[in-house]
């Protein structure tokens, strides 16, 4: 694999960081390539684009573009794979990656793409091998705030059950462990991707759960790390395990760190975590949910005596009382022709539009708790509505994150370190489902 030119831009085509490794092309296609991006219909541009002799590929990550340029005949997925890994160690290093972040922190991304990057060939893109040359400190692009938390929080494992971390714990550079009054923290997370269609008559139809358990460090070394699974965790279903409530998913796979000697036998992980994140375990469940689907619709669409169309939805929480539904928001297509909206929301936190361009109502719900339920009335003013074009309404998407749930049911049972740190150090776990597509026909 052979890099020419590597360049990180805004969302606007601002440039943030170019860096030319062989001088085969001028910096003029920066604005080759955003001219290229920005003319193609569409929200996905193609990953490989080309212009006379040179191939751009990019990623989007932090609401920018990573973008390389090559002549070569290299393989598109190893410069991605690259670009992922390069878009990480960035992460890393400066805590977060945003356009604020990338232009205070610029001294220590090009001291970075310096060590990684050779005369257009790939060096490393290891965290443990960089902490050795790296000397430029990261500045942080959002002071710590304890009046500004996410509603997610890390809840620690173990003996710190009842503990939670700020939002920004896991979100500073790791070469934060470094300074003498920097904390030794590990951070666990278990995050899951739901996928769902549910029919008109309430029966679900597909149901798709993609997960992985991400590992940050922040300790300046530490020899083993041990992650205990669900006892009844199984995979495949061959292999259902013990007489308890059985966590089940179709196929796994892990990072190539992972020690799986006690993984048979007892469900526990072993690796030794590097600095920086790291995806240790990757799974997939198919066509299939443990439990109800989390949220269920129920829709009524009629026309009114005075040609209006009437859309009454009832959105019900089906997840346990204790558990609670953040930033929901439901889109509704509505037919060609919709002039106005007007509302009746059932409690005040909530809110609608309508998009014209998009012929799409968004109703925005920032909080549902478990067992309980919202409902909606809207009127839509459609010039010339009939009966086929009442057809043109939903099918209804839901996106939403769900903190301290996971749709499978995987847990942490504990998080050991070994041999114990010495000094004061904690660790955090913390679940996370998030909806990837949540569709509801009408």
């Amino acid at each position: 694999m052979m890099i020419s030119q590597l360049f990180i831009l805004s969302s606007k085509g601002d440039h943030l960081i170019y860096k030319d490794y062989r001088g085969e092309a001028g910096s003029d296609v920066i604005d080759v390539f955003y001219e290229k991006v920005t003319a193609l219909t569409g929200d996905q541009p193609p990953v490989v684009m080309s212009h006379k002799d040179l191939h751009f590929v990019h990623i989007r990550q932090g609401g920018l573009y990573w973008v390389v340029t090559t002549t070569a005949d290299s393989s598109p997925f190893s410069i991605i794979e690259f670009l992922n890994r390069l878009s990480s160690l960035v992460k890393d290093y400066c805590g977060s990656l945003s356009e604020k972040a990338i232009q205070m922190n610029f001294a220590l991304i090009y001291e970075l793409l310096d060590e990684v990057l050779d005369y257009g060939y790939v060096q490393t893109t290891s965290s443990d091998v960089l902490k050795n040359f790296i000397q430029s400190e990261a500045i942080s692009s959002k002071p710590f705030s304890l009046f500004d938390l996410s509603n997610v929080g890390l809840f620690g494992a173990e003996t710190q059950q009842n503990k939670v971390a700020p939002s920004s714990a896991a979100t500073r550079p790791i070469q934060s462990s470094r300074d003498p009054g920097g904390k030794s923290e590990i951070f666990v997370d278990v995050i899951e991707k739901m996928s769902v269609v549910i029919g008109s008559n309430g029966v679900l139809m597909k149901a798709d759960i993609e997960g992985e358990i991400r590992v940050k460090c922040y300790m300046p070394s530490c020899s083993e790390m041990r992650i205990g699974l669900n006892e009844e965790f199984s995979v495949g279903k061959s292999q259902l395990r013990g007489y308890g409530a059985a966590v089940r998913v179709d196929e796994c796979s892990f990072h190539q760190s992972v020690q799986l000697d006690e993984f048979q036998s007892h469900r526990i992980l072993r690796l030794c975590p590097s600095q920086g994140e790291h995806t240790v375990m990757q799974y997939r469940l198919s066509d299939e949910l443990p439990s109800a689907p989390p949220f269920r619709l129920f829709p009524s669409v009629e026309r009114d005596s005075a040609g209006r169309l009437l859309m009454y939805l009832k959105l019900r929480c089906d997840l346990p009382p204790k558990s609670t539904a953040i930033n929901l928001s439901a889109s509704i297509p509505v037919p060609r022709g919709s002039v106005s909206l007007s509302q009746e929301l059932s409690s005040p936190d909530q809110s609608a539009e309508l998009q014209l361009q998009n012929r799409t109502v968004f109703w925005k719900i920032p909080r549902l708790c478990g067992g309980t339920q919202l409902s909606a009335l809207f009127k839509l003013d459609v010039p010339g509505l009939s009966s086929a074009s009442m057809l043109e309404v939903g099918p209804v998407g839901l996106s939403f994150e769900l903190p301290k749930w996971t749709g499978t049911g995987l847990q942490i049972r504990f998080l050991r370190l070994s041999p114990v740190h010495p000094g004061p150090s904690q660790r955090w776990v913390r679940y996370v489902t998030h909806s990837d597509s949540y569709i509801i026909r009408i």
